[in-house]
């Protein structure tokens, strides 16, 4: 085949340009530092290059993101546990002081003063936030614990207990025939104060203490599952009767075979009957959905003060009932065996969640406030009836002949409700200090789980640091660049191009004159 010109001046060019691109390969690669720019350039590293990209990503958003997210939020968790253990101990310690008899007023006074505080103390701690979520309200992270001013609105609260919730409470009757009562005694009114030693009374009394006190003039409904004779389980209720005066509800229980509410005091007073009907109750094991053990009580409460616990993070309930505009129902799940728990779960890892919050009703517990509040009220009666014999012991000192004879009779009446009280003080003390030491077991049960969890967290951000480390090496082993490599091969590229010029300028300069 004859070879013209022409075809040589083609495939100089051609070879030329097949330079030109390599030399331009190599220089995208040398100012990219990557491999390939397109898929087409090495399909292979293409692919591969996607999947490291996407697990590099999801790496560094575990790594970077959701576990220092995750780490902060049960920080924050624990931190104000570690507060409420504190608060819960010092309670503790006030209560091993209150249970001392031998006592003085102004350590009776200084020991109330401290224990309101601590109350105080407690759920404003439950208000603790991270990022503007409340950490301990569940799914609810946009909502308090805890009403943070004075509210007035309607609830139907159905709180879900079983026998072990009843407990018992003492009351000191303190009122004469007439109805005068030693505690209104003075020194200048003693004469009207019509009440003998005998009928100075110690009455001990089952309840339901509900989770708030102030609760609306409506009467509860309390219901329970009684088991008949074929072995059948009926719906019951106890009859419930409306009481105001603090005193008179604990000497009603006895006419009735039911029970007295005191919507002030927030309890439930239950006579032996009904004390005997729900002491009876219990679940039956072989019916895994439901438990007949269980007793519920539905009341209404409209007034809230600030720090009183919302109930929607504890109950099921509703809020503004039979108001169709207004109406809401909380945790209607309660109702039945599949109750939805509000946990709070991150992905940290691939395939992988760790629970981050703790809800209320593990550790900030109804009962920490209300049985302060049943130990302030009992040393706070104590005081008051100190002050009572203290004023009429100083008026018997002054007095003297019939007038000092009668002061002396009502005295006798004030010191035996001042033993009696005393010892219902001490009493009630010694059982708090059980008591609180049971909601600081609950408090360091959550710590645990908190601690458990920082721990997990801790391995599985070691894991996810690794897998980065790993995942980016895989990545830049694929992507890039040798650049030594780089360097040698477009130095080549470009001596290669520089020679395939000169010798096609060599060759385009033979002519037919260099035959001659």
């Amino acid at each position: 085949m004859r070879i013209t010109n022409k075809i040589m001046q083609n495939n100089n060019l051609a070879n030329i340009n097949t330079n030109k691109i390599l030399q331009d390969r190599l220089s995208t690669q040398m100012s990219t530092e990557k491999k390939i720019n397109r898929p087409s350039d090495d399909p292979v590293v293409a692919i591969r290059a996607l999947r490291l990209r996407s697990n590099v990503t999801e790496v560094t958003q575990y790594y970077s993101r959701n576990i220092p997210d995750a780490e902060s939020w049960l920080n924050v968790t624990e931190e104000a546990l570690k507060n409420l253990a504190e608060v819960v101990t010092a309670m503790q310690t006030q209560c091993t002081k209150g249970s001392n008899g031998d006592l003085k007023s102004s350590d009776r006074q200084v020991i109330i003063e401290q224990l309101k505080a601590l109350a105080d103390e407690v759920y404003s701690t439950g208000d603790a936030d991270y990022a503007g979520r409340y950490v301990f309200t569940g799914y609810r992270t946009d909502t308090s614990l805890s009403f943070m001013e004075a509210t007035e609105k309607k609830y139907s609260i159905m709180e879900q207990l079983d026998k072990n919730a009843i407990d018992q409470v003492t009351i000191i009757t303190t009122k004469g025939a007439d109805g005068s009562d030693v505690m209104d005694m003075t020194s200048n009114n003693y004469q009207n104060i019509n009440v003998n030693k005998e009928d100075i009374q110690q009455v001990d009394i089952h309840r339901f203490q509900l989770a708030y006190d102030s609760c609306d003039d409506t009467l509860p409904v309390l219901s329970y599952q009684e088991r008949q004779g074929d072995g059948t389980y009926l719906t019951k209720t106890i009859d419930i009767t409306l009481k105001h005066d603090y005193e008179s509800p604990y000497q009603a229980v006895a006419a009735t075979n039911g029970a007295v509410f005191v919507p002030e005091t927030g309890e439930l007073l239950l006579s032996d009957s009904a004390y005997n009907k729900l002491m009876e109750t219990k679940d039956n094991v072989t019916t895994a959905d439901t438990n007949e053990g269980e007793i519920r009580i539905t009341y209404e409460k409209s007034n809230w003060i600030k720090g009183d616990l919302r109930p929607e993070h504890y109950f099921y309930c509703t809020s503004d009932p039979g108001d169709a505009d207004k109406e809401i129902i909380y945790n209607e799940s309660y109702k039945t065996s599949n109750v939805e728990r509000q946990d709070i779960e991150y992905d940290v890892g691939f395939n992988q969640t760790i629970r981050i919050n703790s809800t209320a009703d593990e550790c900030f517990k109804h009962g920490i406030g209300r049985d302060v509040e049943d130990l302030v009220n009992a040393m706070q009666d104590v005081l008051d009836t100190e002050k009572i014999v203290a004023d009429l012991t100083s008026l018997l000192e002054k007095s003297s002949g019939a007038d000092a004879d009668a002061i002396q009779k009502k005295l006798d009446v004030a010191n035996k409700v001042l033993e009696l009280k005393k010892g219902k003080a001490q009493k009630m003390f010694e059982h708090g200090i059980s008591l609180m030491q049971g909601y600081l077991d609950d408090t360091n049960v959550s710590l645990t789980n908190v601690g458990t969890r920082s721990r997990k967290l801790e391995l599985i951000e070691n894991r996810m640091q690794s897998q980065k480390t790993t995942f980016e090496t895989l990545k830049s082993e694929n992507e890039d660049i040798d650049i030594a490599e780089v360097i040698i091969n477009l130095s080549s590229a470009k001596l290669t191009y520089e020679a395939s010029l000169m010798a096609t300028g060599k060759v385009a300069q033979v002519s037919l004159l260099n035959y001659l």
